[in-house]
């Protein structure tokens, strides 16, 4: 390159991707980290000097000199070219750019994408109860009070509410992931109290919760509530019965499950398997050995106070950078 050519670029503005060339950085900053190269840069500021003049203004012997160009020189900060001298040829220094701009490693860019699903609480996949047990629909009951076969009526799958003093019911979402996503976390919401005689607003129940196979942690219901209707319960439904429940919401994430924000237990998402089957198993229910053993309401769409069925949400993380690939 010639002076006239470099001379172009004097007043340019230098670069350094540190995202895409970390070495070229260190390189940099190694050459800025010294007073002495600071002091030449000074120098080469509208000018250009031999490695002599160098020397001589800032009072440094022209070994000293020569280091410190080839530094800068490596650095991209400046340029040299031999020249032709009084005595032979002389290397001439440029220094090539006024601005640097220095862009650090930038994040990653994600998007959050959520696939919600809406399960009937009467489409179970599996179910074991004991009585008093029951299911009712959103004009009547179906098959018969306390008849725990009646669980298996195919009528099963209309359900607006049915309740059980120990036991478990059994759904399965299907698992479709989108393609290079990762699950940030997985949310259920469904409405719940415990199951008493008629009704009794003081009468705890451990509700506990699994997800393919693994426990992930019991919320106490505070009572099975009663004495005011249910804004969504049908007019057929006596007063004296089971009226609402609370929406309880269950948030399985990277760092453990939570109910309303409450951590219940350590089980976090890579405790789930949730890559080796086409569903995902959610089981709820009264353990054996249960604290409190006080069965449980769970209410569909038309009966309670919430209108929806069990509602899971999938939420996840995807690099923005491999979507536009």
């Amino acid at each position: 390159m010639t002076a006239r050519k470099h001379l172009k670029s004097i007043g340019s503005v230098h670069v350094v991707q540190l995202d895409q060339d970390a070495a070229s950085g260190a390189v940099l900053f190694k050459a800025l980290g010294s007073e002495p190269r600071l002091q030449i840069l000074r120098l080469l500021t509208n000018r250009n000097c031999s490695i002599n003049e160098i020397a001589e203004a800032l009072d440094m012997p022209t070994s000293t000199v020569t280091m410190h160009i080839n530094v800068l020189e490596r650095a991209g900060l400046i340029h040299t070219e031999l020249t032709p001298a009084s005595r032979g040829l002389q290397k001439v220094c440029y220094r090539i750019c006024d601005q640097l701009v220095v862009t650090l490693p930038k994040a990653k860019e994600h998007t959050q994408n959520t696939i919600e699903l809406e399960m009937p609480i009467g489409a179970y996949t599996d179910c074991q109860v004991q009585h008093p047990c029951g299911l009712a629909s959103e004009s009547g009951v179906i098959g018969q009070f306390d008849d725990p076969t009646s669980f298996y009526d195919p009528d099963h799958i209309y359900a607006q509410l049915l309740w059980f003093k120990q036991g478990y019911v059994e759904y399965r979402f299907p698992n479709r992931p989108p393609q290079g996503a990762v699950l940030e976390f997985l949310q259920i919401s469904l409405e719940l109290c415990s199951e008493a005689p008629l009704y009794n607003d003081n009468w705890p129940s451990d509700i506990t919760m699994w997800i393919n196979g693994v426990e992930i942690g019991t919320w106490t219901s505070p009572g099975d509530f009663g004495g005011l209707r249910g804004n969504l319960t049908p007019a057929w439904w006596e007063d004296w019965s089971t009226q609402y429940g609370l929406l309880k919401v269950w948030k399985i994430t990277g760092h453990g499950t939570y109910v309303d924000g409450i951590q219940v237990s350590d089980v976090t998402l890579k405790h789930l398997n949730l890559g080796q089957n086409s569903f995902i198993a959610m089981r709820l229910g009264i353990k054996n050995d249960a604290l409190n053993v006080g069965g449980l309401n769970l209410f569909g769409r038309k009966f309670g106070n919430y209108p929806q069925d069990i509602l899971i949400r999938f939420t996840y993380t995807t690099d923005t950078a491999n979507e536009r690939r």
